[in-house]
């Protein structure tokens, strides 16, 4: 029995040495940080990134106002350069009528003065197709003129804006 006991004291003491092994062992691959501190460091970054993540998403979303906001005023400036184009295209449309009236009226009047024969009517006709077609070419330098100055006013609002 002494053997047995004496087995049991070994074997209790092996046990006991590879315990203390054990939890040496454990202690030096373990962080030196206390659990809890550990934790919270994690909880810290989790919360940084939260942050980021929220001032990205903001950014983006400011991005994409700016963007929404220049396509808006860009497709406004579209319409109206293209109601400009269009009335444009209109006076261009009665210059040339009212030049191609000029040149028949003027031509008249030229073959009956080589006749000997001019007419107060053709003569009154080659004066208002003449007028005619100075009022059509006063409405299309207008039209001109209005495009330029619908394209001056932003510039002058942005020079105004800068001054104030």
């Amino acid at each position: 029995m002494s053997d047995i006991a004496a087995l049991e004291r070994r074997l209790s003491a092996a046990l006991e040495r590879i315990g203390r092994g054990l939890e040496a062992r454990a202690r030096a691959t373990a962080p030196a940080v206390p659990e809890g501190a550990g934790i919270a460091k994690l909880r810290e970054a989790l919360e940084k990134e939260r942050s980021a993540n929220a001032q990205l998403s903001e950014r983006v979303h400011q991005v994409k106002q700016r963007q929404e906001t220049t396509i808006a005023q860009l497709e406004r400036r579209l319409a109206r350069m293209t109601e400009q184009l269009d009335l444009q295209s209109l006076e261009m449309l009665r210059l040339k009528k009212a030049n191609a009236r000029l040149m028949s009226a003027n031509q008249a009047l030229r073959e009956a003065s080589e006749a000997g024969a001019v007419e107060s009517r053709l003569v009154n006709g080659s004066i208002a197709a003449e007028l005619e077609a100075l009022q059509a070419e006063r409405r299309a330098e207008m039209a001109e003129m209005e495009e330029i100055l619908a394209e001056l006013k932003p510039l002058l609002a942005t020079e105004d804006a800068r001054g104030a």
